[in-house]
């Protein structure tokens, strides 16, 4: 049986691919919410009803061109650790982490489709790509979709659309969100200026791990809450506005605090990366914060030389699961803390401070009116 960790592409790789934007959009992903006609919703189903649809997804999935050569794995295969390897790849939700007999997962070999089969419907697919993608990762899961419909019969009703186990998701089932790193808005205490709008325009706004999650590392998840009413047309293009809009807020409050607060944010950088590269026991919380930092003062020029993957990759591989991966015996909160703080210093031992001006930008007067 092949392990998780031996198919997913190593930390550097997955953090290595670029797209639109993606100083500011990490990921878009399209997810696609369906299930099989005449058979229960796996909240309901039987264990024996849950197996056996599990089985019939999962035969008609390898089937399918886009998925050859995929990773398809029960749940109940899978140990806590490789579940949350996933999790932190966010190729599967914390929930569908917790399910085990009739649950399955299926990765494709490019890592861009992942589907959770019996989570709380039987088929939850997505597409993920890196930057502002959205239209791209719809046109690859409506693919993917179409072909799963001519290998399934999906629950459908022509006047309520797709059926699903949450009255949320009634309609076109489709879930699309962007993760969006807002350093600027938190920094300028706009964020919850943002949110309160986002709510309002009927987008729902969440952490780094979904619904219930914190933001941490200023990351933030965007993705439309209406599912009927509307065509999946509808609903890509009205986030894709949203988000260009977010965009430019985010620029915004970065050139306002270098132009009006340059020690300011200098200060939080600089500090940012004197922790990290120099601390010998440091939270999984703090460091995202703190990493977060680092990714800002790289986009905005501070260490030259160094791509914005690094930060990118630092992030990934000092989460708790990817961290615990390293060593094969299980590591306590604390002894996790002092390895990733030793895994830190080790990477950003050649990276040189961050410069004490921004590039191409006279911050001379500035300086003097902030410090009389």
């Amino acid at each position: 049986m092949m392990k998780v960790d031996d198919f997913l592409t190593s930390p550097t790789e997955a953090c290595a691919k670029t797209g639109p934007m993606d100083t500011i959009v990490l990921s878009s992903r399209v997810r696609l919410a369906r299930n099989l006609a005449g058979t229960p919703f796996p909240g309901w189903a039987k264990k024996n009803e849950k197996q056996k649809i599990c089985d019939e997804i999962c035969s008609a999935a390898q089937s399918i061109d886009i998925l050859k050569d995929a990773f398809i794995e029960s749940m109940a295969n899978l140990d806590a650790l490789e579940k949350n390897l996933l999790v932190e790849r966010h190729l599967i939700s914390r929930e569908h982490a917790a399910k085990n007999h009739g649950s399955a997962v299926i990765i494709s070999k490019n890592q861009v489709f992942c589907l959770m089969i019996n989570e709380e419907d039987h088929i939850r697919m997505q597409s993920l790509l890196p930057g502002l993608q959205i239209k791209e990762a719809f046109a690859q899961i409506d693919s993917l979709d179409s072909a799963l419909e001519t290998k399934l019969e999906f629950a459908f009703s022509p006047k309520l659309g797709y059926l699903t186990a949450c009255p949320t998701n009634l309609g076109t089932g489709i879930r699309a969100s962007v993760m969006l790193h807002l350093p600027g808005l938190v920094l300028s205490e706009q964020i919850n200026q943002i949110i309160n709008a986002s709510n309002k325009l009927g987008l729902a706004v969440r952490g780094l791990y979904g619904e219930g999650t914190e933001a941490l590392g200023n990351i933030f998840q965007i993705s439309n809450q209406k599912t009927l009413g509307l065509t999946e047309t509808e609903i890509v293009e009205r986030l894709i506005k949203v988000v260009h809009e977010l965009i430019k807020h985010e620029e915004d409050a970065r050139a306002k605090l270098i132009e009006k607060k340059p020690k300011f944010l200098l200060d939080h950088i600089g500090r940012a990366y004197g922790i990290l590269s120099n601390a010998h026991s440091i939270e999984s919380k703090e460091a995202m914060n703190l990493l977060s930092l680092f990714h800002l003062g790289i986009d905005l020029g501070l260490f030259p030389g160094n791509k914005v993957s690094l930060p990118k990759e630092l992030f990934l591989i000092t989460q708790p699961a990817h961290l615990q991966k390293f060593l094969s015996e299980q590591l306590s909160p604390k002894e996790r803390d002092v390895l990733r703080a030793d895994l830190l210093r080790k990477r950003l031992a050649d990276v040189k401070k961050p410069l004490s001006k921004f590039p191409n930008i006279d911050t001379t007067s500035l300086d003097k009116m902030q410090n009389p």
